[in-house]
């Protein structure tokens, strides 16, 4: 049996054990990555792809008549054009669960850094702000704590739910937002509550056409002044252009972004201006622990056993 893996540098650097995917097939072909014009050729004869982010649409599946199986290399499949998927006989499945406790923890570390400014404090000890103090310490920076704050959640599958742990070992009050415009469910309340009410809401929903720009110029204008935002979902579920104005005026007390609306982002995008103040952005790299990424691999491997020994797992299109 044949199988590719089209982009295996975007979640090996070198440091994964490849060894269950090596005993569930003996015919891998590795690419670091794969451009559109190299697509058709490298999967001209496999029987299984493996993609995390190229697109392998109904042209591509075409190409491929031998395909069976294509293992999304994330939870999110919207590089795949799950349609043709049905039409061309082919099953699709996902990865799910294995970077919540990573996600989770950088959550967390955005939200203490931007709580306690520690970037602020960390730069003024390198310019000798501390060293030149009339006293033991410096208090430069307003300096909040965790403990008696409320934390708001938008979107509670597994990421949400573990956040929300997480908060109450800080001693954080927890709102669960239900879907916007709908009754809240019992536990939950509603969008508008979470946006009125939070000190620091967390994003954890999928980027659909209901969820595209969910907080925008309106939705910030709904939180409290001085509130901080974080993304660690998809780019697309904030206006960047909004949230950008919002951190320049100092309405909203900061806000962290793993996630950007166009990845690689392009100079231009909003947030990526040098004065916008109280804000930290990373590369997409909250899901990226190694064990995270082992995480990832081993269940693809699970995945693609239990296809072969017909008793097929997290499938998203069969």
């Amino acid at each position: 049996m044949l199988g590719a893996f089209l982009d295996r540098d975007s979640l090996d650097r070198g440091d994964l054990d490849f060894g269950s995917l090596d005993n569930v097939i003996d015919g891998w072909q590795f690419y670091g990555q794969t451009r559109p014009a190299d697509l058709d050729s490298r999967i001209a004869n496999s029987e299984i792809i493996i993609s995390n982010k190229v697109i392998i649409d109904q042209h591509a599946m075409q190409s491929a008549p031998q395909l069976k199986l294509i293992c999304v290399a994330a939870t999110g499949t919207n590089n795949v054009d799950i349609s043709a998927a049905q039409r061309h006989n082919v099953s699709v499945c996902n990865v799910r669960g294995y970077a919540t406790p990573a996600v989770s923890q950088h959550v967390f570390a955005m939200l203490l850094s931007l709580s306690i400014h520690l970037g602020k404090y960390r730069r003024a000890v390198m310019r000798g702000a501390w060293q030149q103090s009339q006293h033991f310490c410096l208090l430069d920076y307003p300096i909040e704590e965790l403990s008696d704050k409320t934390l708001g959640i938008i979107g509670y599958g597994e990421l949400g739910q573990a956040v929300a742990k997480i908060a109450t070992a800080f001693d954080m009050q927890v709102l669960i937002g239900d879907h916007r415009g709908k009754a809240p469910r019992p536990g939950r309340v509603s969008f508008e509550q979470v946006l009125a009410e939070a000190d620091a809401i967390s994003l954890h929903c999928p980027l659909t056409t209901a969820t595209q720009r969910l907080i925008g110029a309106a939705e910030i204008a709904q939180m409290k002044q001085g509130a901080i935002l974080i993304n660690t979902a998809r780019g697309g579920i904030v206006d960047e252009q909004a949230l950008a104005n919002a951190l320049r005026d100092g309405y909203l007390g900061g806000a962290g972004v793993d996630v950007l609306s166009q990845e690689p982002p392009l100079t231009s995008n909003p947030l990526l201006a040098g004065d916008i103040p109280n804000l930290i952005i990373t590369p997409h790299i909250a899901w990226a622990s190694r064990a995270s990424r082992q995480r990832l691999l081993d269940q693809i491997s699970t995945n693609i056993s239990a296809f072969l020994a017909g008793t097929p797992r997290n499938i998203v299109s069969a």
